[in-house]
């Protein structure tokens, strides 16, 4: 390989690496759509919320038993950081998509009454 094939590569990785550094969602952002929830209507972006939250439960309480299962941090972060990454990722769009709708992801309780 020539050296000038060595210095284009460094350039692309450097123009992904740029291009990248501006994400605002983080590595997650790759595998989901951008827009993947512009269609969804408040009800829909609720449920996808909870689904969403449940998930997230279910993988950080899979890489805490792997880590604690003698291939440490390490296994638990190959086998289930892609999808926690991903989930977090959904999380945000959601929570934009929302926000923009202005949605309520959770049901704040209020009473028609005082406490006295």
């Amino acid at each position: 390989m020539s050296l000038s094939g060595n210095v284009r590569r460094l350039r692309a990785a450097a123009l992904c690496a740029i291009a990248l550094s501006g994400c605002s969602y983080g590595p997650g952002q790759l595998l989901v759509a951008p827009g993947a929830y512009d269609a969804y209507h408040c009800k829909d972006l609720v449920l996808q919320w909870d689904q969403l939250n449940k998930r997230e439960t279910e993988l950080r309480a899979n890489m805490s038993r792997s880590s604690q299962g003698g291939g440490g941090t390490v296994i638990g972060a190959m086998a289930y950081g892609t999808d926690y990454q991903t989930v977090l990722t959904q999380k945000k769009m959601v929570q934009q998509e929302a926000a923009a709708k202005n949605c309520e992801l959770v049901k704040s309780f209020q009473s028609d009454q005082t406490v006295r």
